[in-house]
């Protein structure tokens, strides 16, 4: 008997059009877990994989990444290629093990939609916070995967929110969308140390 493949551990991203903010959020975490994106799995990637995906609250369904996130890909040596936005679902939501927004606003459309995901869906710089609040002998050790890390890190994140005081702007992602390359940096600097922390806190 063929042993069976288990379920990914499915993360979504969320932002408004998703062709600017929330594909290069895709990448990156792709990327910095190991894990597969759009169900293109890396080799060698670590079981139970992780799977990341994206989509937009107002999507220009269809369209590929813009140029200047496109551009930013292509620097850090990530493909854009193949990408096309999608429209947010609630059964997207409901999939999802975890629901990464760029702004507030997202994520409380991302709640509307399906309210059970509340306690699973995050700004990315908000879970990035949290995260450092963590401690790794809190997560899953030897033998672990990094999806089983990533899996146990949301109620511990979820249970420390209100320890640290934040503003809206602590946990928004400005929308570089029509702003020119000056904005797309400034998103895109908000953003890689968010992945970056949240990547670290599963596997250190």
């Amino acid at each position: 008997m063929v042993p069976m493949t288990p379920d990914p551990l499915r993360v979504l991203v969320v932002c408004t059009g998703n062709v600017c903010r929330s594909p290069a959020v895709e990448r990156l975490l792709a990327a910095g877990l190991g894990a597969a994106y759009r169900g293109k799995r890396p080799r060698g990637s670590l079981a139970p994989a992780v799977e990341v995906s994206s989509a937009g609250t107002a999507a220009m369904v269809g369209a590929p990444m813009t140029p200047e996130t496109a551009a930013i890909m292509t620097a850090l040596g990530l493909d854009p290629a193949g990408f096309q936005a999608r429209q947010l679902s609630s059964s997207m939501v409901q999939r999802a093990d975890i629901v990464l927004a760029l702004t507030r606003d997202h994520r409380s459309a991302v709640v509307e939609l399906h309210p059970a995901a509340v306690r699973r869906a995050f700004t990315l710089r908000e879970l990035a916070r949290l995260s450092s609040l963590v401690e790794p002998a809190e997560l899953p050790g030897a033998g672990a995967t990094t999806a089983d890390r990533l899996r146990a890190l949301v109620p511990l994140a979820a249970s420390r929110r209100g320890l640290v005081p934040a503003l809206p702007a602590d946990d928004d992602v400005p929308d570089p969308f029509g702003r020119g390359e000056a904005a797309y940096r400034k998103s895109f600097g908000l953003m890689l140390p968010a992945v970056e922390a949240v990547v670290a806190a599963v596997r250190r």
